[in-house]
């Protein structure tokens, strides 16, 4: 059975690989449990579109119609850890977020690293989604770094990518043959980039406010090694790399270098390293401590140069939802990471947009094109595209208040901030 028919109208719509943005009209035909939508009809000519006689009609207002944003590493928690999040309750805030589709990372439990576990993760995505799921496997079983997972079942079983997300693959050997059995079928390794020897015991960046604060730093290098030997070991293999949750200028510049010289390198960033630094968590403390740790004020400027000249990719989230014990007492006993879903959008219009960094094209590119292409997926608003369309108004000021929030957790250090950029629809297909 079909999905239903939603007319998009007076909506602004944003061509990033063009560069213009013109009012018109978006037919969608909206998924249906495993049946897949597809945009119908997308039309800036003024034409009137044909509608089926059961179509909803949504009037934009005059806001932006942009491709629906793709998350390439969020944690949705289930099986295990549902008082934390469940795929339904994630998605929720995914599609509240402006979020089409998502990687959703295997550290479940159990850990995701068999067909039998990937199979599961998609039928509860089926059943209880309410945006497109895309479940990332393990890269070793039990992410213990030892033993490799068949990779090239669980990519034809389904598989986005392949990583051990929180839990880095510390033996060089173990990666070398990671990435080799990946570059027969040009899989996609998404590398956590952490030294464990180096952060070992560490609770926020190694900083003035760490030694302040009395907790252990983990200094820029134990993100930087690792960033060094999987690009190296990516134009060895000649194996797809995506480096996840960049946070320090090291890593922005030896990226940057291994792009010209060609190494199949995609990097991503999150909202929380180019708008906080390691002096908020003395205001925030538990919520905004996460892996990698905010880093310098340097360091953020780094982040955003990488954003502005394309050494960035995309923006992730690394949406981690914690239950409020677990983000309460003291500073190092606190798990590492916050929610995100739906204060991306804001954040990098408030942060990035407004001060002039980047325009509303290049932030286009970065939820939703260059993630989707990293996906193999379709990026643009087009007849034919399975990309849907999320509805924006970038001048609406939010509060970010429990409320609004569809987690089941509300672990994030926006929490009560004013910020810029709301979004009114997601329309998934």
């Amino acid at each position: 059975m079909s999905g239903k028919h939603i007319l998009i109208k007076n909506a602004y719509i944003v061509d990033a690989a063009q560069r213009q943005t013109a009012q018109g009209s978006i037919l969608l035909r909206l998924r249906n449990g495993d049946t897949h939508g597809e945009i119908i009809a997308a039309d800036i000519s003024g034409a009137v579109i044909k509608t089926p006689a059961d179509c909803e009609v949504f009037d934009a207002r005059g806001s932006l119609a942009l491709p629906s944003f793709t998350d390439m590493h969020c944690h949705l928690r289930e099986p295990g850890e549902e008082e934390k999040e469940t795929v339904n309750t994630g998605t929720a805030a995914a599609a509240a977020g402006g979020y089409g589709a998502v990687v959703s990372m295997p550290n479940t439990k159990p850990v995701t690293d068999t067909i039998e576990r990937l199979s599961a993760v998609l039928a509860t995505a089926r059943a209880w989604g309410l945006c497109n799921v895309l479940p990332s496997a393990a890269i070793t079983m039990g992410q213990r770094g030892q033993i490799l997972c068949d990779f090239e079942a669980l990519h034809n079983a389904g598989a986005a990518a392949f990583t051990d997300d929180g839990m880095p693959v510390a033996d060089a050997g173990v990666m070398l043959e990671a990435m080799k059995r990946c570059a027969k079928f040009d899989g996609l390794i998404i590398s956590h980039c952490e030294e464990p020897s180096l952060s070992s015991g560490g609770v926020m960046n190694e900083s003035r406010t760490s030694r302040t604060l009395g907790v252990k730093g983990i200094p820029n290098a134990a993100e930087d090694v690792m960033i060094a030997r999987d690009l190296i070991l990516s134009e060895l293999t000649g194996c797809r790399l995506h480096i996840a949750h960049v946070s320090t200028s090291g890593g922005i510049r030896m990226i940057r270098e291994a792009k010209s010289r060609g190494v199949r390198v995609t990097a991503e960033t999150c909202p929380h390293y180019f708008t906080f630094c390691d002096e908020d968590v003395m205001f925030y403390g538990a919520n905004a401590k996460m892996n990698p740790p905010l880093r310098s004020r340097e360091d953020v400027k780094a982040v955003i140069e990488g954003i502005k000249d394309g050494t960035v990719d995309c923006i992730s989230t690394d949406h981690a939802p914690h239950t409020e014990k677990q983000k309460s007492g003291h500073l190092s006993e606190a798990k590492n990471g916050i929610t995100g879903l739906q204060t991306a959008l804001a954040a990098a219009i408030t942060y990035l947009v407004m001060p002039g960094h980047i325009d509303i094209y290049r932030l286009v590119e970065l939820l939703s094109i260059k993630p989707a292409q990293i996906l193999g997926r379709d990026a643009e608003i087009k007849t034919g595209s399975r990309q849907g369309v999320t509805i924006v108004n970038p001048n609406r000021e939010i509060v970010i208040s429990r409320s609004m929030l569809k987690s089941k957790s509300y672990n994030t250090p926006f929490m009560g901030l004013s910020l810029y950029g709301a979004v009114e629809n997601t329309f998934v297909v």
